[in-house]
């Protein structure tokens, strides 16, 4: 691992733990030299430290780590640092792709007259398979076996590209389909808190950092472990050695007092979280949670928290390392010498909280009284818009004429071969599923021992509800069965359908079809309930439109209850055989039978046999093939999902001596507000009419096999079709209509985006994109910025950018601008037809420079604009001048390489 190699201030020092010596970069000493530290944000602490081991006078010197310490004077920094990760964290899809860009750089490498062993992980990089299992089967003992080989037969092209990745690359692990979500096996056994590498003959001791492919990649900031989302992009680039170009976060404190009260869960606790720091505004922000609400707060509440900083908009939501923390790395049957050194390291270095820590200073404080939260559920739309759960009948009943558009409020639909009807409001989707919530044994058991009384009482799952269970890891099934729930749990339709995301990210698999052709001729507005973190419209299923999150415990709940119309606190459930009305009360278990069942039924021995040889796999996974280890891939031009992407098509050794200004573009999409990633750049399943489909019927792939969008990530052509292609997104060219449509310009006929975008393409067009505010909003997904390269857009012009995403573009070498003085798309009167020149790049681009835009009219009239230029720093402004950041990295480790064999 790289270190120091100036040190000028001579913070290098030794620790002692167990018989073992580990060297370390000393925060008291650099104290010494430098000033008080003390009361520094523990999370700006792990970053002081960073800039400590890497400062070498040139990328980090003496005066970014006199900044990070000047930040306790004002809170806040205007500084640029080079931040250095420990590691890297992919899921599946976002980490083929960035498996495809490695290969394809491989290739240009070769091509360039370079040595391909030069493009290869420098940072330890894990990929867990967790993303592509969807529930197809359900509700039944052999769901989670007909899963399993449904995935196999769908991935197997991916699953063999990865099996050569995990050969081909040095420091590069893949954990199997069916063993867990990244986020709870980095928590579980990934994550060390205490990270060590080798300097010849020295042990290095330092902070466990990491930056990952998911957004939710800060669940592990609950362990005391400082990470966050980044794009595929940005992660290629950390694993290439690169660092993580950042300012100086502000930090904001949220003070936790209390306890929560009998009745509620972790899952109630984060929606209260979310909510208050989204109205709060923390994009770009570090969330840190002090105070002596943390006392007793079990480290998996910690997590379920520190899992939502993307819903809540900060970069990571962190708690600092206790004695909680040591608790629970002995639980997950981490080393004992790694323990020791995790509780020696954080004292000796002042990152350790207990009672008696004094207050860090932050930029700002907020303040939760535990015992305040109440049992909520979040939705229909976003995750920020939490609901009482006793309130929940009534808002969604309130929101119902906006989504039921020119539905009657009254509309029923029967459903064939059943004596039932769907109506308003029914909840079709159940599902325990999604990192949030899968991690945490105290929610799981309550949702197991729900179950349990439900039975007993003689209440069963309405039958038009399609149930599952998805857990975050191997341990949990463990813990429901020793628990004794399971089979509760089963006969109530909650089998195990498979361990991974499935239905938060679109997995949901299809809906039954007479309960689809129900839904479709009613024109219904019907639910979701799941214990997930992301309910955007048009993710969970194509045609679910109202999707609220909640506990697991609450997602059995409305299983039995139905309908989201359903009053769940005032109304009874359901009856005894006898006649007896059950309200959920009745089956609500209490906080001391849940503990005592955790207590019980969660063990150390689990973790070990679960994680005891993770990287093996099962039996499918253990037949594919891993031949083909060379040094570059041999690509499939058959393939239909791994192709060789053309970024690197004509590059050329020296990147272009000056930049361009983009002249006479048209707009290819005029968007709202709150434009996700999902709306950008699809994750679920494939729709027969769009593009992608036209294509993968060019290949003979019939629709049943169409899979998703996710799983073809690595198949450029697919994806290209898919951006802007999601069935709810609405370009305000069209007036409201729905689907990736768009108007071509100058003649206005309509058509498909993907289709307009090759058109213009052919006529030499430039492109650029229009939104208003919170562009980008949602999972960190690269493909939302390679796409819309790939179409030709050269900037996207926004009210303002969600934080990865804007990065993302940059990485891409489209260029993100802010609309300034108030105006917007609105205040101007655009409605698509413009002509856009966008000046002064060409004439030297600066971090935050501002641009003009001279916008001409249909009739001709001519507007001038200024627009920032939201190119942040100067690492980013060489990834734009490159062409994207992948071209910077390639060029600088071409300028080091010469032609080579493999060793």
């Amino acid at each position: 691992m790289p270190v120091s190699g100036h040190d000028t201030l001579n913070v290098r020092r030794s620790l002692d733990v167990g018989g073992s010596s580990y060297d370390y970069f000393s925060l008291p000493e650099a104290e010494k030299q430098l000033g008080d530290i003390s009361r520094l944000p523990v999370s700006l602490k792990v970053l002081l430290e960073n800039l400590l081991r890497y400062e070498d006078n040139r990328s980090v010197t003496v005066d970014h780590v006199k900044a990070m310490i000047g930040w306790l004077k004002t809170q806040s920094s205007d500084t640029e640092i080079a931040y250095r990760p420990a590691r890297v964290l992919m899921q599946d899809f976002t980490g083929v792709p960035a498996v495809v860009d490695l290969a394809a750089m491989r290739q240009a490498m070769v091509a360039l007259g370079g040595d391909p062993a030069k493009i290869n992980p420098l940072s330890s990089c894990d990929l867990v398979i967790d993303h592509s299992v969807q529930v197809d089967a359900f509700g039944a003992s052999t769901s989670f076996e007909r899963n399993v080989e449904l995935e196999y037969e769908r991935n197997a092209e991916r699953y063999t590209f990865l099996r050569w990745g995990s050969q081909a690359f040095d420091s590069f692990r893949v954990v199997p389909p069916g063993t867990g979500i990244c986020h709870q096996v980095n928590l579980e056994y990934l994550a060390q808190v205490v990270w060590t590498g080798k300097e010849g003959n020295k042990q290095i001791a330092y902070p466990d950092t990491l930056v990952g492919t998911d957004s939710h990649t800060t669940m592990v900031n609950g362990l005391g472990v400082l990470g966050w989302g980044v794009g595929g992009i940005e992660a290629e680039a950390a694993m290439l050695g690169q660092p993580v170009s950042m300012l100086i976060p502000e930090v904001i404190g949220f003070r936790l007092t209390g306890r929560l009260p009998e009745g509620t869960t972790a899952t109630d606790l984060v929606l209260t979280v979310t909510q208050m720091l989204r109205k709060k505004g923390v994009v770009g922000k570090f969330v840190e949670f002090f105070g002596h609400g943390l006392d007793d707060l079990p480290l998996a509440d910690r997590a379920t928290i520190a899992n939502m900083a993307p819903e809540y908009g900060a970069t990571c939501g962190f708690f600092p390392v206790d004695k909680l923390t040591i608790d629970y790395l002995k639980l997950t049957s981490r080393d004992p010498a790694r323990i020791a050194l995790v509780e020696a390291y954080s004292k000796a270095q002042g990152m350790w909280r207990d009672t008696s820590t004094p207050d860090p200073v932050f930029t700002d404080v907020l303040e939760l009284d535990l015992s305040t939260v109440q049992p909520s559920l979040a939705g229909p739309k976003r995750p920020q818009d939490r609901v009482l759960l006793k309130s929940a009948a009534p808002a969604f009943a309130e929101a119902l004429p906006a989504l039921a558009g020119q539905t009657p409020i009254d509309a029923k639909a029967p459903v064939a071969g059943t004596d039932y009807e769907l109506a308003h409001g029914h909840v079709v989707i159940a599902a325990i599923t999604s990192c949030t919530n899968t991690s945490n044994p105290s929610v799981m058991l309550a949702a197991g021992l729900v179950a349990k009384k439900a039975l007993e009482k003689g209440l069963k799952a309405k039958p038009w509800v399609k149930t599952s269970l998805a857990p975050g890891s191997q341990v949990v099934t463990d813990y429901l069965a020793k628990a004794g729930v399971d089979t509760y749990l089963d006969q109530l339709g909650f089998n195990l359908v498979g361990y991974g995301c499935t239905t938060c990210i679109g997995n949901s698999g299809p809906l039954p079809e007479p309960i689809a052709d129900a839904i479709s001729a009613g024109k219904l507005v019907v639910a979701s309930v799941l214990s997930g973190n992301r309910n955007f419209e048009g993710r969970v299923h194509a045609q679910v439109k109202a999707n609220y999150l909640a506990s697991p415990p609450l997602v059995v709940a409305y299983a039995l209850a139905g309908s989201i119309l359903k009053d769940v606190v005032n109304e009874p459930l359901g009856e005894t055989p006898s006649g007896e009305k059950v309200y959920l009360k009745d089956i609500w278990p209490t906080a001391a039978e849940v503990a005592a069942v955790v207590q019980a039924s969660v063990g150390a021995g689990m973790f070990a046999s679960r994680y005891g040889e993770v990287f093996k796999g099962d039996e499918h996974w253990q037949a594919i093939s891993a031949e083909g280890s060379d040094l570059t891939y041999e690509w499939d031009e058959g393939s239909t999902y791994v192709r060789h992407p053309p970024y690197f098509e004509g590059m050329t050794r020296e990147p272009p001596e000056s930049l361009n200004d983009i002249k006479g573009a048209r707009v290819l999409a005029l968007l709202g507000d709150s434009i996700t990633t999902d709306h950008i750049s699809p994750a679920g399943s494939i729709a027969k009419t769009s593009p992608a489909a036209d294509y993968l019927m060019e290949y003979q792939i019939r629709p049943q096999d169409f899979n998703s969008y996710g799983s073809r990530r690595g198949n450029h052509e697919v994806m290209m079709r898919g951006t802007f292609a999601n069935i709810r997104i609405k370009n305000e060219m069209l007036d409201g209509k729905e689907g990736g449509l768009t108007l071509h310009q100058p003649d206005g006929q309509e058509m498909s985006i993907y289709a307009a975008a090759m058109k213009y393409k052919a006529e030499g067009t430039p492109l650029v994109v229009i939104a208003g505010q919170e562009y980008g909003t949602g999972s960190s997904r690269d493909w939302a910025a390679k796409g819309t390269l790939l179409l030709g857009v050269k900037a996207v012009i926004a009210e303002s950018f969600e934080r990865i995403h804007r990065s993302n573009l940059v990485g891409m070498g489209v260029l993100p601008l802010v609309f300034k003085n108030g105006q917007s798309r609105k205040s101007l009167g655009l409605d698509g037809s413009e002509i856009i020149d966008i000046e002064g790049i060409a004439a030297g681009l600066k971090p935050r420079m501002t641009a003009k835009a001279t916008i001409t009219r249909k009739d001709g009239s001519k507007e001038t604009i200024e627009l920032l230029v939201r190119v942040d720093t100067l690492d980013e402004v060489e990834y734009y001048r490159h062409g994207g950041i992948l071209h910077y990295v390639l060029r600088s480790l071409l300028a080091s390489s010469e032609p080579a064999g493999r060793a």
